[in-house]
């Protein structure tokens, strides 16, 4: 298994502590830098240049909304994992929006913050219903992008049904089940999606697809 290389950035240098050891629990896990502030976390990849970023919300200076949009893109691959309190849409989903690849509350068990950091890796940021409907909600309350819909190559009605299942928050292996197939299947239909849309993440494929009003969230 590779390493993942972590950098984890809040304004609280207890909530640092804590995230570098939960995460550190993995042996495919390393923490080579800690930021307090996303302008810090800016100046810190300049110069190097980690797998996953752990992003706060609210932090001095420049806040992780800020920081992620400017990590998304002059560093399209590093991906951004937002580690807040708040789970509201004035928070997770603009971080969402700007490029991060999922989330994670502070009160997640360090099993899950070392699961969301594997995840977000790989590219299968996995998103709970209701935060997948507040994304759409989110997104669509912007201007939508004329023809989006007609520019995207049309999806075989198994990535459709795979599609369908991401919208309603299901995981790599809740889709498997659903479906009757291996996860790695999923991951291939998910792999070719990416593909034909040009997005980097689940997350994105999810606001492609709102924009384009091919999903429908519940």
């Amino acid at each position: 298994m590779s390493e993942i290389r972590v950098l984890i950035v809040d304004d609280d240098p207890l909530v640092r502590s804590a995230l570098s050891h939960f995460v550190s629990r993995g042996s495919d896990v390393t923490v080579i830098g800690q930021a307090e502030s996303g302008r810090e976390a800016l100046e810190f990849l300049a110069h190097d240049r980690p797998d996953v970023v752990m992003m706060d919300v609210q932090m001095p200076e420049m806040n992780g909304i800020e920081a992620t949009a400017a990590i998304a893109e002059r560093w399209p691959e590093v991906r951004v994992l937002a580690v807040t309190t708040l789970d509201g849409s004035d928070t997770v989903l603009p971080m969402l929006s700007a490029g991060a690849s999922g989330y994670l509350l502070k009160d997640s068990s360090a099993e899950s913050i070392l699961a969301g950091v594997r995840e977000v890796h790989s590219g299968a940021s996995s998103l709970s219903p209701r935060i997948a409907s507040l994304l759409v909600k989110h997104v669509r309350s912007k201007e939508p992008a004329a023809g989006a819909g007609e520019a995207l190559e049309p999806l075989t009605d198994r990535e459709s049904e795979v599609l369908e299942r991401l919208a309603q928050g299901m995981s790599n292996a809740e889709i498997a089940q659903s479906l009757i197939v291996s996860e790695g299947t999923v991951k291939a239909h998910l792999g070719r999606i990416m593909s034909k849309w040009q997005v980097r993440d689940r997350v994105q494929i999810l606001v492609t697809a709102a924009h384009a009003g091919l999903v429908d969230f519940r």
